[in-house]
Formats: C-alpha cells, sequence, structure tokens
C-alpha cells in the first residue's frame, strides 16, 4: 500500500506492508488479557529514535524487515489480533497476523527536523491506527522507518499497552536492533508472573481515585478516548546541572520525586484554586532483564493527595518528599475494578488510567539507547509518549542522552514529556522558565 500524499508534503511515499514471525506459531493459541491489560486498553505507547547518516548507510528496508522476522518468532503475541470471548472479554488470538511496517521519506534533513522543537509533528513519523474490539485485521504493534533528506534515519515505534507496557516496547525494539547487528537472539523469552491472577467476587465501594470510567460508542467503536480539551504535547530536557540544583533544593529528593514535585506545584500555580490538583497519580515499575515476554503486569500505580498545604503554597522540598513517603499503592485496587460485572443500566467497564487525575510516569530506568544501528551507532535523541490521555494531563519522565549522543555538557539529565490541555500548557512553558530557568 502506498500513500497518496505528494513530495510537498515533509513526511511522504509512505509504503505499507506486514512482517509475519519466521516460524508458525500453531494452532488455536490465545494470549488470555489481564485486569491492568483491559484497563490500559485505551491507551497506546509511542517511541521515536533519530539516528544520524552513518547508522543506516547502506541498508535498505529488507535489510530492516529481516531481523524483525526472527525477533517476532519470539514475541508471538504481538503478532496476533485482538477477539472477543462468548462472555465479550477481549483477548488475543496468536493467528501469526504480524506487524505493520511503514517506510517513508522526508524532505527535510535530520538537524532541520530537530530544530522545529514541536512534538506533534513526530506523530507523522510514528504510523498508528487504533484496535477496536472487533476490528481483527489491526495490527498490535507498527513500527515506521523513514529516512530524510540528509540520509539519516528515524524509527517509529506505536504499541497498543493492551500487550505490554513501555518497557516491554523498548525491550522489544531493542530485540530487533540486536538482531540487526548479528547478535544471536535468546531461545525464548520467560514469562513474569508475579502471582495468579485471582478473582474479586465483592463489590468495591467505589472506582479507584486513580482512574476514570469513560463511555465509548455503544456500537463497537475504536478504542479510542475523546477527549473534552484540546491537548498538546510537549518535551523539554532537564540538564545535570539543573537537576542537581533541583535535588540540592529538594534535600536530596531522588530526581523523579523533585521533578514531579516541580511540575505539579507549577500547574498548580497556573490553574487557580478551583482547578489546582490535589490529587496526583504516579506510574511506576520497572524491569529486572530484559529477556522476557511483553507485560502490564510489573504497572505500580499510586496516588498522592496534598491534604494539608495547597501544592500551589508548598515548599519544593515538602511536595517532593510527599510524593516519595505517601504514596497510596492503588494496583490491586484498579484490577478488581475489571472483575466488577457493569451495572444493569448499562454501567460502562472502560476506563482510563493516564490523564484520569494529573498522571507523572516514572521511565528513569528504560534503556532506550541501547537499541544499535550500523553496528555501534546509538540515536542521536530518542523518547517515548503516550495517547489516550485523559484532560488532566500525564508528565513522562525519561533518561536524557547519554555521553556520545551529540548533546555536549548536556548530557545526561533527564527528558520530560508533556501531553497536557493547550491553555494549561502555554502557562506551564511560562512558569518553568520563569521561576526555574528550564525550557
Amino acid at each position: 500500500m502506498v500513500s497518496t500524499a505528494g513530495e510537498n508534503a515533509a513526511v511522504y511515499d509512505v509504503r505499507l506492508s506486514s512482517v509475519v514471525p519466521a516460524s508458525i506459531t500453531g494452532e488455536d493459541k490465545v494470549h488470555e488479557l489481564s485486569n491492568m491489560d483491559l484497563m490500559l486498553k485505551l491507551h497506546y505507547v509511542k517511541g521515536i529514535y533519530f539516528f544520524r547518516s552513518g547508522a543506516a548507510r547502506g541498508l535498505t528496508i529488507n535489510d530492516l524487515k529481516k531481523p524483525m522476522f526472527e525477533c517476532l518468532a519470539l514475541y508471538s503475541t504481538l503478532s496476533g489480533r485482538v477477539r472477543k470471548s462468548e462472555d465479550g472479554r477481549p483477548f488475543i488470538k496468536c493467528n501469526d497476523s504480524g506487524v505493520r511496517i511503514a517506510e517513508a521519506k522526508c524532505s527535510k534533513t535530520l538537524d532541520e527536523w530537530l530544530a522545529f522543537n514541536d512534538d506533534s509533528l513526530n506523530d507523522q513519523l510514528i504510523y498508528s491506527q487504533f484496535l477496536a474490539p472487533d476490528a481483527g485485521f489491526t495490527p498490535l504493534v507498527f513500527v515506521q522507518f523513514t529516512w530524510f533528506k540528509c540520509g539519516g534515519i528515524s524509527i517509529g515505534l506505536s504499541w497498543a499497552h493492551v500487550v505490554g507496557d513501555a518497557f516491554s516496547a523498548s525491550h522489544f525494539i531493542n530485540m530487533w536492533g540486536q538482531i540487526l547487528t548479528g547478535q544471536v537472539p535468546p531461545h525464548h523469552l520467560d514469562t513474569y508472573n508475579p502471582k495468579n491472577q485471582k478473582k474479586f467476587p465483592s463489590p468495591l465501594a467505589k472506582v479507584p481515585l486513580s482512574i476514570q470510567r469513560v463511555l465509548l460508542d455503544p456500537d463497537g467503536g475504536h478504542w479510542l478516548l475523546s477527549n473534552h480539551r484540546k491537548m498538546r504535547t510537549h518535551s523539554f530536557h532537564v540538564t545535570p546541572k539543573q537537576l542537581n540544583r533541583l535535588t540540592e533544593e529538594a534535600k536530596l529528593v531522588k530526581p523523579f520525586e523533585v521533578i514531579s514535585a516541580m511540575i505539579w506545584k507549577s500547574l498548580a500555580k497556573t490553574s487557580g484554586k478551583a482547578e489546582e490538583p490535589k490529587i496526583v497519580t504516579l506510574i511506576s515499575g520497572t524491569w529486572d532483564k530484559e529477556n522476557e515476554l511483553p507485560s502490564n503486569s510489573r504497572v505500580i500505580i499510586s496516588t498522592i493527595e496534598a491534604a494539608e498545604a495547597p501544592p500551589a503554597q508548598a515548599d519544593l522540598a515538602e511536595l517532593a518528599r510527599l510524593i516519595a513517603q505517601t504514596q497510596e499503592d492503588e494496583t490491586h485496587l484498579v484490577e478488581r475494578v475489571m472483575d466488577q460485572k457493569g451495572s444493569d443500566d448499562g454501567e460502562s467497564r472502560d476506563f482510563i488510567l493516564y490523564g484520569a487525575r494529573l498522571t507523572f510516569v516514572n521511565l528513569e530506568k528504560m534503556n532506550i539507547y541501547a537499541l544499535k544501528m550500523g553496528g555501534h551507532h546509538q540515536p542521536v535523541f530518542a523518547s517515548y509518549s503516550v495517547s489516550g490521555v485523559g484532560d488532566e494531563g500525564a508528565v513522562l519522565v525519561l533518561p536524557g542522552p547519554p555521553p556520545g549522543t551529540e548533546s555536549g555538557e548536556d548530557e545526561g539529565g533527564r527528558v520530560i514529556n508533556l501531553i497536557l490541555p493547550e491553555n494549561q500548557l502555554e502557562e506551564l512553558k511560562y512558569q518553568l522558565g520563569n521561576e526555574w530557568g528550564i525550557h
């Protein structure tokens, strides 16, 4: 399939194809979705990697697709399609339908594209479609390779959160990169099962604070959230020098906590007393090893409430300590919600997590710069975001560029990705620049 966009478009000549596993999975294999998987079904993980021309020199689209066949043999679930059981619960049929590959060209150089500093433009580099409960032909994963005018290349990853978290997505594309550079992949990937999934027959007294019930198209529409506010994305880099100053001011609280406190306090100042977020959600969870199958089982969901002092008036160190010490774990409550049946009046069983409340996501430990091309070339920049974020917005904290990525004295630190209502985002950018010198 070839798009109709002409060369006047920044990204054009988009061609689609599919890649399937190198070996047959077998008949009648299914992947049952956990309660946490289904809780996250309206969210999508988006990753983007930028490489200089040396990384892709001499590589064709076939060279890039070939390792994917072998990679998918390890990840049979990703080549499956969503189906519904007789009781209406979605599952994945592992039918080897494959993932979708997009190849495209860009009329800009890599430096010109990065100089735009407009995160919304990166959507053109990440081909995606939204799932639907009856859309048996929609892939769970899309990978887009875009060649820039200078010979540089970007790799865009769109990943349905229902199959695994952002760490899972990063590990998958890292595995593809290892095979691309000639490394021998493992014979199999391990399954992470912390506990057997439990059923909770007794009803919950109320929906956990961290999630929000939403109403989808009753005719079985796409797994897609409709926002009531116009949302925008923006990213900025907190340099090591800025990070050291923040952690010193916050009495050596960890980077994620002090960054979250800074943004929470700044947003509270711009929102006014009526809309000041007094309860926020934290999403965290790390992986001990990369050779595991995709999963949402490591996701930890907590809430923090600023009950004593309004966040706008709180001291940065005080707010950072509040985040560090008063997290209320709601993970099992959130999972339990999915075991409850809807009410007789047709109460929705669809929920959102990201953006139900102002949500801070800790991705500091993601190994996103481990992806290599051309033997040893690292990305000059890599980042992850999430789509399907609710109106309260989300803040993702990721590792900054490591040494050797052309960042000079700004190597390290943290990259912060914001998905917020447009009016709040502009005010927050001013507040961060004016008070903290962060742009």
